[in-house]
């Protein structure tokens, strides 16, 4: 004990840190708050430091390549001793951070806690909360099996819908047109260094503006808030007799409540063990039907079952409003009332937020993917599209239809909506730009140059190139046309 004493006393005439650790741990709050409601920001940051250290022993083994990262995560599963169990507790970890922090925004909400002088705390709170779910999408892509592969296909399918920067940000997330090797790198570095630092970051600030604004008081009804005089009675409240220091009033609860989160994750790991690798990833697979993570799946079943017709203003301006009205809702509701007993408008926003979600929720293990896949995998290809055409042609027709290309792109309005319909892409691709669409993919089309023969691409194409208005030409490559007849006079000139 003397030794400990001794190194303790050396450390702290070189960091000076018992000072401000003692008075951390004596800030006063109000004896109410000291209550298990308010359990559920220690219990996510704990959550949070289990999620590094895990994450620190999966980046030991995992491998960020789109060859390799499946067989890295079954290595782990099957051949590392314990590897299962961590890659059990780090995704199980994932599902129970994202409940607590769910939990503690809708507890702050009903609380009132939003309001003045803590909205700068309510809107680092919302940034919390993207950057975790931040953290669940980029390990969903991590695991890179068929549910990964359609998911990051949706992901960027959505971005691309974005008016402008639609491209800039498929080129952003991916490393390119295409899901390739740069896009899992892409993904690794979100993971591991740009959001966990972003989280720590913001973490810090959530719990230096808890320590100087102190934590908010047990709403009673009448107690209202006002700017003018709320500072003076929450400094009576604290350092009156309602007032007890932070440790040991109210702290252990949060380490109880933390240890059996902790003990729940750990319990979770090893009865249910770890979430996948599915399949290995595979683009030309489309009989499938990729599902999100839990906490994702009412944005799968919203994606489902809305028309096509909706789908790009739902995406684009549902999050934008969603976000502002959280950003704006301690500037327009700053003082007041802060018991719910005296809000009904709070109470009920939450019941019907909660009954939606968990509605989509259900639904989605009903609901279709958007478009259904294998709706036309039966459909022919319209017989005008055939007429006169070459035996290559015909031949490209065939592996349109054996590689249901159908699915995605639509022919004289019947097929997929995925994709562009394809009655005129010939006028709007060279036969050079079709050559690099099918093998290289782009935007959301998965690459499909390991998955068809150079007859069958050359086949393909050259269908392709018939697929225009009648009396309209296919387009040219004007350069190459330059380019050949050039070299065809220098040829000549050469000619004796």
């Amino acid at each position: 004990m003397r030794l400990i004493q001794r190194v303790s006393e050396w450390l702290d005439q070189r960091l000076q840190l018992a000072a401000p650790i003692q008075a951390t741990m004596a800030h006063p709050i109000p004896r109410q708050t000291a209550s298990w409601f308010y359990v559920f920001g220690s219990a996510a940051l704990t959550v949070f430091v289990l999620q590094i250290v895990t994450g620190i022993l999966l980046a030991l083994v995992y491998v960020p390549s789109a060859g390799e990262a499946w067989n890295s995560l079954q290595l782990l599963n099957h051949e590392i001793s314990m590897g299962w169990f961590i890659r059990a507790l780090h995704g199980w970890g994932s599902n129970f951070m994202i409940a607590i922090v769910l939990i503690h925004m809708v507890q702050v909400f009903l609380f009132g806690a939003y309001k003045f002088p803590r909205e700068l705390t309510w809107i680092v709170g919302v940034l919390l909360l993207l950057m975790t779910l931040g953290m669940a999408f980029t390990g969903q892509v991590l695991r890179f099996d068929q549910d990964a592969y359609w998911g990051l296909g949706i992901g960027a399918s959505i971005s691309s819908r974005v008016p402008v920067l639609g491209p800039w940000l498929v080129n952003l997330l991916l490393g390119g047109p295409i899901i390739a090797g740069t896009t899992l790198s892409r993904f690794f570095a979100l993971h591991v260094f740009v959001i966990p630092g972003l989280l720590i970051a913001f973490i810090a600030v959530h719990l230096l503006l808890v320590l100087r604004l102190g934590v908010n008081e047990w709403p009673m009804p009448g107690r209202v808030v006002r700017r003018a005089t709320y500072l003076q009675e929450y400094h009576q409240l604290t350092h009156g007799a309602q007032g007890v220091p932070f440790v040991p009033a109210a702290v252990w609860k949060d380490i109880f409540f933390s240890g059996c989160m902790l003990l729940s994750i750990a319990a979770c790991a090893a009865m249910l063990g770890p979430f996948g690798p599915g399949g290995t990833p595979d683009p030309t697979i489309i009989q499938t039907a990729p599902r999100p993570d839990f906490f994702f799946l009412w944005l799968y079943a919203v994606l489902s079952l809305l028309p096509p017709s909706l789908e790009t203003p739902v995406l684009l301006i549902g999050p934008a409003i969603v976000l502002l009205v959280l950003l704006g809702l301690p500037f327009v509701s700053g003082e007041g009332e802060k018991s719910w007993q005296r809000r009904p408008i709070a109470v009920l926003t939450i019941l019907l937020v909660a009954v939606a979600l968990g509605t989509f929720t259900h639904l989605s293990g009903h609901a279709p993917w958007s478009p259904a896949m294998d709706a036309w995998s039966s459909d022919p290809i319209p017989p005008r599209y055939l007429k006169g055409s070459t035996a290559l042609e015909r031949q490209g027709a065939l592996v349109f239809q054996v590689k249901q290309c159908h699915n995605c792109h639509a022919l004289d309005d019947r097929g997929g909506q995925r994709g562009p319909a394809l009655d005129s892409v010939a006028v709007r691709l060279t036969q050079d730009q079709l050559i690099r669409q099918v093998i290289q993919g782009g935007g959301n089309m998965p690459a499909y140059g390991k998955n068809l023969s150079p007859a069958e691409t050359t086949a393909l194409v050259a269908f392709l190139e018939t697929l225009h208005p009648a009396g309209q030409s296919p387009a040219r490559d004007a350069s190459r046309a330059v380019a050949l007849s050039t070299g065809g006079d220098g040829a000549s000139s050469l000619r004796p």
